[in-house]
């Protein structure tokens, strides 16, 4: 992982790939990429424009505007011999309030902000999850499974 101090909490969805990237390719830069276009294409099925700002990972909204820059979905991992830990946590409903105690992943001066916040309405979190695992398997073009038969 990289950077800071992050959050994990309440009305986030956190979601921590255990992928083998020699299956997929093994490009980290790629992978972190391609974790932020599940989200940014979850957050555009919502009308709102997600985007990636330069020299920071994850997602972010309105990056054009200094000062006005918000992050949505703090992304971290680890890779040992191209085995995948950790991800990302996207602030849903998220009480935003719990960042005010921390500077989230040392990054002074942006704020964080959640879909609820954008929306102006508490996003359904079934439908929210469902969307990030359609996402998902779209950009890494394979099937999520919660465990592994026997």
């Amino acid at each position: 992982r990289g950077g800071d101090i992050t959050f994990h909490g309440n009305d986030q969805i956190v979601g921590y790939p255990i992928l083998d990237l020699e299956k997929f390719y093994t490009d980290i830069g790629r992978y972190l990429r391609n974790l932020e276009e599940v989200i940014i294409l979850t957050l555009e099925e919502y009308g709102i424009k997600g985007e990636r700002s330069a020299g920071e990972t994850g997602v972010w909204i309105d990056t054009a505007t200094p000062g006005k820059e918000r992050k949505i979905c703090a992304i971290g991992v680890r890779c040992s011999r191209w085995i995948t830990m950790h991800g990302f946590a996207f602030n849903v409903n998220t009480e935003l309030s719990y960042f005010n105690h921390i500077i989230p992943c040392g990054i002074v001066n942006k704020q964080v902000t959640s879909l609820e916040k954008e929306l102006g309405y508490k996003a359904d979190m079934a439908e929210v999850k469902k969307k990030v695992k359609k996402n998902f398997e779209k950009v890494f073009e394979a099937k999520l499974v919660s465990e592994v038969p026997l």
